[in-house]
């Protein structure tokens, strides 16, 4: 599938493998590949973000925000209080008794899930992403995937990165929208 790649979707694939490696991540997780995302230049997945306004700033802290609620996005910390729970309360009484960002840090440390190499695996949600990619270029009657169907993955695929870009206003309709693609919900599918 990799051959497929766009040299722009070879680039967010491998700046989220920097990411990771810069957050001292196990794994390369969907919120790396759309932190690469947003630092690609000239590809129709930058357009498109920058076409629907998106402050990568605002998408960082986001994302920053929902690993401190241990991947709880605020969408879901919403619907939470709308049952009485009180996520932020909730991170402050763990946070008081283990210490700052304590839901942030996944697994226990000392244990590296990749070898001293620095090659990083994907986790099955990233996977996901990039086979879902190829499902919406199919979709698309496009032959080579792109970063924007990288991008149609992550809006297509529920999750915090999802909610994370819809608080910002990116959904897979506005995306196809922005990309001039009448394919509509088809490539949703899958």
């Amino acid at each position: 599938m990799f051959e497929r790649f766009t040299e722009g979707a070879r680039g967010v694939v491998e700046g989220a493998v920097a990411h990771a490696k810069r957050a001292d991540a196990d794994e390369v997780e969907p919120g790396h590949l759309l932190l690469a995302l947003l630092d690609a230049r000239g590809t129709k997945g930058a357009f498109a973000l920058s076409a629907l306004g998106v402050r990568p700033e605002a998408v960082v802290s986001d994302l920053e925000e929902a690993r401190r609620r241990g991947g709880v996005s605020a969408a879901d910390a919403e619907a939470l209080a709308g049952l009485g729970i009180d996520v932020g309360e909730i991170v402050s009484r763990v946070e008081e008794t283990h210490g700052e960002g304590a839901l942030a840090q996944g697994r226990p440390r000392g244990r590296r899930l990749w070898s001293g190499s620095g090659h990083r695996p994907f986790t099955r949600e990233a996977k996901t992403v990039l086979e879902q990619s190829l499902r919406v270029a199919l979709a698309r009657k496009e032959k080579s995937i792109g970063d924007e169907h990288l991008l149609l993955a992550m809006v297509a695929r529920p999750g915090v990165v999802r909610d994370v870009l819809a608080g910002c206003g990116v959904t897979f309709d506005a995306v196809e929208r922005v990309l001039g693609n009448g394919n509509g919900g088809a490539a949703k599918a899958g």
